[in-house]
């Protein structure tokens, strides 16, 4: 009997600034200017500042459902300040950070939550696929769109992102072997915020990280610290630049937590203690962010509050556009159903009144 070993793997855990907002290798600082550091708090604060008003608008029964981003905002936006304007974005729905720092009108998102779909027209420059709900369907769409990149010889990657519950389906696992077989131009990040809804990571595979099954698939994962806005973007500009290369995908395992509820119609006070979230808010993106800056000389506390206010002024502003604008038109159901009205529906138009 012959017996060896095939095949070994590393599983990789990357992270820059710690909790105290220390540095640990400033070599790896070295590429992120001041003028990044600042676009990184100038996008959390929006970010925080649109789901806060969101948050209310739900409550006053002014838009529907909605997935708070609050905790993640790091992994969400160390990722997009990484993508450059020619890749395309896959995102599910809780990435609002995603949206806005790639520079989506701030009252299309709005329209969008207060169940208008013409808030998913998305405007003409950004390669960005509107909102998925269902969990992990979209991430065969990645592979999808990363798969025509690399036919039509596009020198881009699709960037696709998804939770720990949507690690769990088929999707996710189809959608990386294919990614892996093909070496597509993909980048799979998995916001790891411990909860799928009611589930516990734990639950979600035995696996000591998610990102460790990208070897199974042939090619390379790494687990970033979620909740450092610079560990996010390295990892995630790295394997950007792989992908450009010709050297395939990459799953980023972002270890962050969801500190609010999974949606508005969740209660997480049900299956999770409160002592768990008092540990992780510890733990959150800005918190280390600001203790960075404040060590470089980058923040004062004048600083912050006319980058909060400048944000609380657009998202209002864009609450008010959004209000404001017409409601779709009710024949718009039949007519954007189909690529053409089928017999039927030109007959439902014609019996309800409406032009067609």
């Amino acid at each position: 009997m012959t017996e060896r070993v095939l095949h070994t793997f590393e599983s990789r855990f990357l992270q820059i600034v710690d909790e105290s907002g220390n540095a640990d290798d400033e070599s790896l600082m070295h590429s992120i200017s001041d003028d990044l550091i600042k676009k990184a708090f100038e996008s959390i604060v929006m970010a925080r500042t649109f789901n806060g008003r969101a948050l209310n608008l739900q409550r006053e029964g002014r838009i529907g459902t909605y997935a708070s981003l609050y905790g993640q905002e790091a992994s969400q936006i160390g990722s997009a300040l990484a993508i450059e304007k020619d890749d395309w974005v896959v995102p599910s729905f809780r990435e609002m950070g995603v949206y806005l720092t790639l520079g989506y009108p701030i009252w299309l998102l709005l329209r969008y939550w207060a169940g208008d779909e013409r808030g998913m027209k998305v405007p003409e420059g950004l390669n960005i696929l509107p909102v998925c709900v269902p969990v992990g369907s979209q991430i065969p769409h990645a592979t999808g769109v990363a798969w025509a990149m690399k036919l039509k010889g596009h020198n881009t990657a699709a960037v696709c992102y998804f939770g720990d519950g949507g690690s769990s389906r088929g999707d996710f696992h189809e959608a990386l072997n294919m990614a892996g077989v093909f070496k597509l131009p993909a980048v799979f990040i998995c916001q790891n915020n411990q909860w799928a809804i009611s589930v516990p990571r734990k639950r979600q595979t035995a696996a000591e990280t998610i990102s460790q099954r990208a070897f199974s698939y042939g090619f390379d994962g790494i687990q970033v610290d979620g909740n450092d806005v610079f560990a996010v973007y390295k990892a995630t500009r790295d394997a950007l630049e792989k992908a450009r290369r010709g050297e395939g995908p990459t799953l980023i395992e972002c270890f962050t937590y969801r500190l609010d509820d999974h949606t508005t119609a969740d209660d997480a006070s049900r299956y999770r203690s409160a002592e768990e979230v008092e540990e992780w808010k510890k733990k959150e993106p800005l918190i280390r962010l600001r203790l960075l800056m404040e060590k470089r000389g980058l923040w004062t506390q004048g600083y912050e509050d006319d980058v909060t206010e400048k944000a609380r002024v657009l998202v209002d502003e864009a609450i008010i556009k959004a209000e404001e604008y017409p409601p779709p038109e009710p024949r718009d159901i039949i007519l954007y159903t189909n690529a053409e009205p089928t017999p039927r529906q030109l007959k439902e138009l014609d019996r309800l009144g409406w032009t067609r």
